[in-house]
């Protein structure tokens, strides 16, 4: 009969993915996901492959291929949340940094050492907002007053042909300065980690703002309809989708913005058409991606 406890110095003869101790007991990753510390020992252990391929940049940085099919293949997840997972340790904990090779090639994954930036501060902030549905001062998570509840009665309401979407009793300039409309841009502003984004987009900080103002318009519509594309959408449908979004869709958006080839004659309802389908359409998008890449390389990562 075999015995199925270790023994002294037994558990020594196994090989073992490492996942820092730092990463469960310094309050710089309190935030971060215990699915995303341990895909961070995953990136760790590659670097041995790496080195040992020559993967060296021209300033001595090893740098890693790891594709969203092998985190999916890893951790035995789905595409969203492999995604997601890295965006966690790049846009979260800072502890990655991804660099685009362009002509449908993976991206490089550099792993930043978690001792070094372990030392840098971090706040643990928690968004606070009114709830004015209740009336009584009481802090949610996301404060939203009742115009912003649900509305399952979808009339035929008439769309001008100049664009619907601005339209004059569209929140637009008359919620910039409503308490909504700070507390959904503070909100998504976090949620979708513009910060960050603007430092992996930093020749396109208009577009950016102007995707956020454009998912914060929406938020605050006081229409029961939303024009997508040519489409009319029931507003509380595209508010869902919209609360669904985080910095990879914004990311795929962008990236699917500077490729397009066709003429864009308006660039407002084309963002928000791209934002409302990003999260339907990304995980399609990447899978096509890693196929791409498995020709490329030869199956061989």
């Amino acid at each position: 009969m075999y015995d199925e406890f270790f023994g002294i110095e037994e558990s020594e003869q196994y090989a073992f993915y490492r996942v820092p101790k730092l990463l469960f007991t310094t309050d710089r990753f309190w935030n971060l996901s215990t699915d995303a510390k341990m895909l961070y020992g995953l990136l760790l252990d590659r670097m041995a492959l790496s080195q040992k391929n020559g993967w060296v940049d021209e300033q001595g940085h090893v740098y890693i291929i790891y594709t969203i099919e092998n985190i999916m293949e890893a951790l035995g997840c789905g595409n969203k949340k492999a995604i997601g997972l890295l965006a966690e340790l790049e846009n979260k904990a800072n502890l990655i940094l991804r660099k685009k090779q362009g002509l449908g090639k993976p991206n490089l994954i550099y792993v930043k050492k978690f001792t070094v930036v372990a030392n840098t501060p971090v706040e643990r902030h928690f968004l606070k907002c009114q709830n004015d549905t209740s009336g009584n001062g009481q802090s949610t998570s996301l404060g939203v007053s009742k115009e912003h509840s649900n509305n399952t009665d979808i009339n035929n309401t008439e769309f001008s042909n100049t664009d619907p979407f601005f339209s004059s009793d569209f929140c637009g300039k008359e919620v910039d300065g409503t308490a909504d409309f700070q507390r959904y841009h503070q909100y998504f502003y976090e949620q979708l980690y513009m910060e960050y984004l603007k430092k992996d987009f930093p020749y396109d900080h208009d577009t950016l703002d102007l995707i956020l103002h454009l998912i914060v318009e929406v938020m605050c519509s006081k229409r029961k309809q939303i024009r997508i594309a040519s489409d009319d959408k029931p507003i509380e449908i595209v508010r869902s989708t919209f609360m669904k979004l985080d910095s990879e869709h914004i990311r795929f958006v962008m990236d699917s913005f500077k490729e397009n080839t066709t003429d864009v004659r308006n660039i407002k309802q084309y963002l928000l058409a791209s934002i409302y389908n990003a999260p339907y359409t990304i995980g399609s998008h990447y899978d096509a991606k890693v196929r791409h890449d498995e020709i490329a390389f030869g199956g061989r990562w």
